[in-house]
């Protein structure tokens, strides 16, 4: 008998899986689930702290690079929501191309990633909150807008502590509360939230132009400091990498299989109409930005779209994008945690975690076990952990992500050469597939070692996990796999 590691699912079993989810979406549906991901936190947020402190102007080549890098590895993904139409993303994908092992690395790699990105956006929504607010004369306790013992300064121009960052909960469990009243209602939600927002960006970009000063540009790489990752080329990379936070969104997508009309067809029009879109996004934003606000000043602002509209002197203008901002960050917290729960569904539902995850609400048809236990964990984190700590796990986790599914298409077109797939990935079984492992691999590299030390702390503690419980509560170890194929 084969070790329990290279156990795999066989096509016809997942393209036959009941999951109990409703179909809901749709082509023009799901790319919205996308860009709503995507353009959230790594735009409104992370954009001006890479810049700062890693790129400088150069944050635009960082983008370009992440969308490349990100392009070989949406290609595959492309193939394989063709090919396999199963929820649960890269997971689904590992376990039938690469065997229960790799399957569930990346199953308990995923639940990491969603969860902090989750964490990231919420806490990343507190400043914007605040800065919208605080233009209408209202304020938040400043020790209510950080992560504990963060210094910050109090009306009366003392100095305190911060005690926890209060609204980052408030939205999660806002958003969670809207998740488990079901999935039709929410959807609708997200995509007019997602229309509304990408109206707002339109129109700041636009508003925006004249205020551009050519010399922010200069000098396009700053030189080195001495330091690897601040500014200088690696500079560059170390920002690509953190821009990968950015592209989360074409994994989420591929979560939504079993919730999706016709996926075999539709998967393929999401995944790669969302990559288009939010690439040609970020440029262009990153672009603008750099060129109205000098790159040292956001070294360490973590609103830094509030910082450049209020140097444009437009206060109605500035009042509506804080508005679409804060309201846009809604659709990115959405797709995180309804990606998430369909990963532990998903999981659960394979026996690899207890039961109760893939257990859905008689009422609303949504997993509420999985739903409350992210709320918790990532509200927990959102509240605790600074935004350069979470956007680099997510980022991190992002990436094993590509590089598992690039494998993946390799190992299918060796395994199954005769399945029916809605779309090819051109070149053969190797040369995508390999440009995508390799280019995801070097920005992996380039992300810091602290975040490094997190992820493998995390997935030695999924190994042990599944050593103790997964490996023997896995369906597959009840009945073992048939491939027809």
């Amino acid at each position: 008998m084969s070790m329990p590691i290279w156990r795999t699912k066989s096509i016809d079993h997942l393209t036959g899986q009941q999951s109990g989810l409703k179909r809901v979406f749709g082509p023009w549906r799901l790319i919205a689930m996308g860009v709503g991901v995507t353009v959230g936190a790594g735009l409104f947020s992370l954009t001006g702290v890479v810049a700062g402190q890693n790129a400088g102007p150069a944050v635009t080549l960082s983008f370009l690079i992440a969308a490349i890098a990100a392009s070989f590895a949406g290609l595959c993904y492309a193939e394989l929501a063709g090919m396999i139409p199963a929820g649960g993303s890269a997971y689904a994908y590992a376990y039938t191309g690469l065997g229960e092992g790799a399957a569930w690395i990346i199953g308990w790699d995923l639940i990491l990633e969603y969860t902090v990105g989750a964490a990231a956006v919420a806490s990343s929504w507190s400043g914007y909150l605040a800065s919208l607010l605080k233009g209408w004369g209202l304020a938040i306790d400043p020790r209510l807008l950080a992560i504990p013992g963060t210094p910050v300064t109090m009306p009366d121009g003392s100095t305190a502590h911060a005690w926890f960052n209060a609204p980052s909960i408030f939205i999660i469990c806002a958003i969670t509360a809207l998740l488990m009243r079901g999935t039709s209602e929410s959807v609708r939600f997200n995509t007019l939230v997602v229309i509304f927002k990408v109206l707002v960006i339109t129109g700041m970009i636009v508003a925006c132009i004249p205020f551009i000063h050519l010399a922010n540009y200069h000098p396009f790489i700053p030189p080195n400091t001495g330091e690897y990752g601040h500014f200088g080329f690696s500079g560059v990379m170390r920002a690509a990498g953190m821009a990968f936070f950015a592209y989360i969104g074409i994994d989420i997508v591929s979560t939504a299989a079993q919730d999706t009309k016709d996926p075999q067809r539709n998967m393929p029009i999401g995944i790669l109409g969302s990559l288009a879109a939010c690439a040609f996004i970020y440029i262009v934003f990153s672009t603008m930005l750099i060129g109205i606000v000098d790159y040292p000043r956001l070294a360490n602002d973590g609103s830094p779209v509030a910082t450049a509209i209020d140097q444009v002197h437009m206060p109605w203008l500035a009042v509506l994008v804080k508005i679409g901002v804060t309201l846009g960050y809604i659709s990115g917290l959405f797709g995180l945690l309804i990606g998430q729960s369909r990963i532990m569904h998903n999981m659960s539902y394979d026996g690899l975690i207890p039961s109760a995850f893939s257990r859905l609400n008689k009422r609303t048809q949504t997993p509420w076990t999985a739903h409350i236990l992210t709320a918790i964990a990532s509200s927990v984190l959102a509240a605790t952990m600074p935004i350069g700590a979470l956007g680099a796990m997510t980022a991190i986790g992002t990436l094993l992500a590509f590089i598992i599914v690039c494998a993946g298409v390799t190992a299918l077109r060796l395994r199954s050469p005769h399945t029916p797939r809605r779309f090819r990935v051109p070149g053969g079984p190797f040369l995508i597939p390999a440009l995508g492992i390799i280019s995801c691999g070097i920005v992996m590299g380039s992300i810091d070692a602290a975040t490094w030390e997190r992820l493998v702390v995390w997935l030695i503690l999924g190994v042990f996990i599944y050593v103790i419980y997964g490996m023997r509560h896995s369906h597959l170890h009840k009945t073992p796999p048939h491939d027809p194929s």
